[in-house]
C-alpha cells in the first residue's frame, strides 16, 4: 500500500523553488547578542532583493546556536550550519558557500563591523560590470577605521604589504574580511583553498586560476557592540601557515614545514637541558639524555597541539594525555628510524653528514605522517 501523497509521486506537479539571488556567509562563535540585529539590518538595507543569510557556527557556548535556531524557525531567509569539532573562519565560510546555490555570494562577520549598506551596491557593481570579487577596503580615500591603537594599525599595514606581495596585486586590502563574489568565481578558486586561519578573501584570490578581476569599494570599519574580540596570540601563526601554504605549499606541505620548526625547537630544547643536568648538576649522561629526550618530546607535543595542529587541537585532560601518550610512541619508532637509517648508510661508507642528515629527514617524515593519523587524527 503506497501512502504518499498523490502530489509527491507527480514531480512535475511540485513547485520549485528558486535559489536566492544572494547568499550571506556569516561565521560565528559566540555572537548571540549581534544575530537578531544583524539580521534587522539586512532586512532594512536588502528589501526587495531575494537573499538569505547562512550562519555558520563553530559550536558557540553562550547560547548563539539557540538564538540561530529560533530565528531560522520564523525567517526563512535564516539558515545556519552548526559544526562541532570543527573550528576557523575561512573553512566555515568554504562550508557556507558550498551549502547555497545563489548567483552571488557575499562573506561578512557577525560583530556588526562590516558596513552593511554597502551589500547592495557591491551586488549592483558584479550585475552590471565584469569584475569577480567586489572588496569592502579599508584603506581607499572614505575607508577606515574607527578606533584601533597604533600598534595594531602597524600590524595590520605589515600584513597588508606581506599579503599584496603574494598576491602580486595592487589591492588596497587583501586582508579585508568583507566582500561579495560571483560563485564562478568561487568555483574557480574552491579546489586550490588552504582554508587555514581568517584570511579567507586572500586563500580565494591566491588560489583562483586564472586571476580573479577585483573591485574595491570603501568603507569605514565600525567597533563591535556586543562581545568579545576573536582574535589571539595564534592569528599571526595561522597567517604565516597561509602563506607559506601559497608559495611553497604545492612542493612542501605547510603542517610539515611547521612540524620541522617546531622540531628545531625541541632540539633547543633537548640540549639545554641535557647541558644542565649533565654538565651543571653531574647527572650521568644517559640520565640526562632520557630526560632531554622526554622533555624535548613533551615540548613538541604541545607545541605542535597549539601551532601546527590548531584546527585539530586536542582539548581536554584525557584527549591530551592520549596524544601525549601516542606522540611518545611515534617519536620514539621515529628515533629508532633515525639511528637505524644513519647507521646503515654511515656502514655503506657514506660521509657521516650525508648519514646524519638522512636519518634526520626519515626521523623527521615518519614522525610527522605517523602522528599526523594517530595524535591528530580528527
Amino acid at each position: 500500500m503506497n501512502f504518499l501523497a498523490p502530489e509527491t509521486l507527480n514531480p512535475v506537479a511540485r513547485p520549485v523553488a528558486k535559489p536566492a539571488l544572494l547568499s550571506i556567509i556569516v561565521p560565528t562563535f559566540n555572537e548571540q547578542d549581534n544575530i537578531a540585529e544583524l539580521v534587522g539590518r539586512l532586512d532594512a538595507v536588502l528589501s526587495g532583493l531575494s537573499w538569505e543569510v547562512v550562519f555558520v557556527d563553530d559550536d558557540s557556548t553562550d547560547g548563539t546556536v539557540k538564538a540561530l535556531r529560533e530565528l531560522s524557525q520564523t525567517d526563512a531567509r535564516v539558515r545556519f550550519l552548526h559544526r562541532i569539532n570543527r573550528r576557523g573562519l575561512s573553512s566555515a565560510v568554504v562550508e557556507g558557500i558550498l551549502s547555497t546555490a545563489s548567483q552571488y555570494i557575499a562573506v561578512m562577520d557577525a560583530d556588526l563591523q562590516h558596513d552593511e549598506k554597502l551589500l547592495r551596491d557591491m551586488l549592483e557593481r558584479l550585475r552590471i560590470t565584469n569584475c569577480d570579487v567586489v572588496v569592502g577596503s579599508r584603506y581607499l580615500q572614505d575607508g577606515g577605521v574607527e578606533e584601533w591603537d597604533e600598534s595594531r594599525q602597524a600590524i595590520s599595514r605589515l600584513a597588508t604589504k606581506i599579503a599584496q606581495r603574494v598576491l602580486k596585486t595592487e589591492l588596497s586590502d587583501p586582508m579585508s574580511g568583507f566582500f561579495m563574489m560571483r560563485r564562478d568565481a568561487f568555483d574557480r578558486s574552491v579546489r586550490r583553498l588552504s582554508a587555514m586561519g581568517y584570511k579567507i578573501l586572500l586563500d580565494i584570490l591566491a588560489s583562483a586560476r586564472p586571476p580573479l578581476s577585483v573591485s574595491e569599494v570603501p568603507y569605514v570599519f565600525r567597533n563591535r557592540l556586543h562581545g568579545e574580540s576573536k582574535l589571539d596570540s595564534a592569528v599571526a601563526w595561522e597567517y604565516l601557515m597561509l602563506l607559506l601554504d601559497k608559495t611553497i605549499g604545492r612542493a612542501v606541505p605547510v603542517r610539515f614545514v611547521m612540524f620541522t620548526a617546531v622540531g628545531g625547537l625541541g632540539v633547543v630544547v633537548h640540549m639545554l637541558t641535557l647541558a644542565t643536568l649533565n654538565q651543571m648538576f653531574a647527572v650521568p649522561f644517559m640520565q640526562s639524555q632520557a630526560i632531554a629526550t622526554v622533555m624535548a618530546m613533551t615540548m613538541n607535543f604541545f607545541a605542535n597541539n597549539m601551532l601546527t595542529y590548531r584546527d585539530k587541537r586536542l582539548k581536554g585532560g584525557w584527549q591530551i594525555l592520549g596524544g601525549l601518550l601516542s606522540f611518545y610512541a611515534v617519536c620514539s619508532i621515529g628515533a629508532i628510524s633515525n639511528v637505524g637509517i644513519a647507521a646503515f648508510m654511515f656502514d655503506q661508507h657514506y660521509s657521516w653528514w650525508l648519514a646524519g642528515i638522512a636519518g634526520i629527514l626519515l626521523g623527521a617524515v615518519w614522525n610527522y605522517a605517523v602522528s599526523s593519523i594517530f595524535t591528530w587524527r580528527k
